[in-house]
């Protein structure tokens, strides 16, 4: 499979992170993290240790709209990094062989 890559100018990053730091402060923010279930391992933690993750990366075109964010794990968004759905299902799957 060959790598997506979307260079991201700089002006994008950080308005992107701008958008997601407001969207961290919104009461839909604090409901979607309340359910305390990780998007990628679905395991439960406390809300406050879930942390906000861009399904697909900003770097890699993603957008801070509330269609790609989900909670996570720190673990699995240290693990994902800058991964696509697809390439973090293949990698979730190479795990488990």
């Amino acid at each position: 499979m060959d790598a997506y890559f979307s260079f991201t100018d700089e002006r994008t990053l950080k308005k992107e992170r701008a958008k997601a730091r407001q969207l961290r402060g919104s009461q839909w923010w604090k409901r979607k993290r309340a359910t305390g279930i990780c998007h990628y391992c679905r395991q439960t933690f406390p809300p406050k240790e879930l942390t906000m993750d861009h399904v697909i990366p900003i770097a890699r075109g993603g957008r801070s709209e509330k269609f790609n964010l989900v909670p996570c794990c720190k673990a699995c968004n240290t693990k994902k990094k800058q991964m696509l759905p697809t390439e973090w299902e293949a990698y979730m799957e190479r795990l488990k062989n």
